[in-house]
């Protein structure tokens, strides 16, 4: 969770629980450019399920991607969904945003910076720990092989 805000005791760092359909994600404010409203997606040919196609965003087209579906194959659900246009962190100049399908709007919580992980809980892929804030477990996403997949596909 690099680049989190932190207050001036160094002990806690402000971050965004986002509501997926069957997990939260814990990401610091951060990661997060912006949260906007579900909208009319143009659609990718040939394109894994995870891939839902591109959004404009700011004169910008960006991939619009289901984690659910990236991690675990799960299905797509719109209902009710949002979408946060995350910071891209793989230091790849052309690519600085990607849009991530949710559903509701994100919580801020305070993070303490000594959180310790779930120790029994189940990792799905894209996952790299979970955690328990607020008495709810909280996955924390690996952004850095989201972004991966979306440059095995040469969209990035």
């Amino acid at each position: 969770m690099t680049q989190a805000v932190v207050d001036q005791t160094g002990t806690q760092l402000t971050g965004l629980l986002l509501t997926l359909s069957d997990r939260l994600l814990v990401l610091p404010n951060t990661a997060i450019a912006e949260l906007v409203a579900y909208r009319q997606v143009q659609a990718a040919e040939n394109s894994p399920n995870w891939l839902l196609g591109q959004i404009r965003w700011r004169d910008l087209n960006l991939p619009l991607l289901s984690f659910e579906a990236a991690s675990n194959d799960a299905a797509v659900m719109t209902e009710r969904a949002r979408v946060v246009i995350v910071n891209a962190i793989g230091g790849r100049p052309k690519f600085r945003f990607f849009a991530l399908l949710i559903q509701g709007i994100p919580r801020s919580v305070r993070i303490e910076t000594n959180l310790l992980s779930e120790q029994g809980e189940m990792l799905l892929p894209l996952e790299l720990d979970a955690v328990i804030i607020d008495g709810e477990i909280a996955k924390i996403p690996d952004l850095a092989a989201l972004e991966q997949k979306l440059a095995d596909l040469d969209l990035i």
